[in-house]
């Protein structure tokens, strides 16, 4: 956590109550120093924020003060609502489902500069009926990484060989075009990709499995940074 989230984090957590809490308690929510929620706390006052009360004995936010709303400049907002349509087109129906009502929040907070830029953006992504068997695979690969599922895959490579494998779904990958699984296949006792439109058949075995030091998503990507 940076200083400008740390210190946002401090003002709501202050905001939260109505009696005072000490620098102990505050460092302890925040996990930082004691000394840290000092410097913090003066931060705040210098910079306009009412808190009443000293070191050893307790902080309150001044009753009625209100943390102005957060808000974004047109690139911000831009880049959210792109990657709104970005979910909703190659994700998974509850992820689409998630994505309209944050978009429905976003605007709904948006002053009216900022809607007229929403209404008038340049990016289209269109969602297709063609991939709605990918976005449904997409969902069920994603619970199974979720809920660590082992799971009974029929899969055909790039040169047509068809193969039936028992794998750990570990992590979903987008190569913008297309996703794949990363997941340790126990029939190569290794760490395989598995493109979503080359799994002809994906069931659960009923198993479950448990991430290890040398299995799992962090440690595929150390090894795939390290080669």
């Amino acid at each position: 956590m940076n200083k400008a989230e740390r210190l946002f984090h401090l003002t709501t957590l202050l905001k939260a109550r109505r009696t005072a809490i000490t620098a102990e308690a505050l460092a302890e929510k925040l996990d930082v120093s004691v000394r840290t929620v000092y410097r913090d706390i003066q931060a705040l006052i210098v910079s306009g924020i009412p808190i009443e009360g000293e070191a050893g004995v307790g902080y309150l936010l001044n009753p009625g003060f209100e943390v102005p709303p957060l808000m974004f400049n047109n690139e911000e907002l831009q880049a959210l609502l792109v990657g709104i349509r970005m979910v909703k087109a190659f994700t998974d129906p509850e992820l689409s489902s998630a994505a309209t009502q944050a978009e429905d929040k976003i605007l709904s907070v948006l002053p009216d500069h900022l809607k007229r830029y929403a209404e008038n953006q340049p990016y289209c992504v269109p969602v297709l009926d063609r991939d709605d068997a990918l976005r449904q695979r997409h969902l069920n690969i994603r619970h199974a990484c979720e809920r660590k599922n082992k799971l009974a895959i029929g899969y055909t490579d790039e040169k047509g060989q068809c193969s039936d494998r028992v794998i750990w779904p570990l992590g979903l990958v987008s190569w913008g075009d297309r996703w794949t699984l990363v997941a340790w296949c126990e029939l190569r006792q290794d760490y395989r990709h598995f493109r979503f439109d080359r799994i002809v058949e994906l069931n659960e075995t009923g198993d479950t499995f448990e991430t290890t030091a040398d299995i799992n998503l962090k440690h595929f990507l150390s090894t795939v940074e390290d080669s």
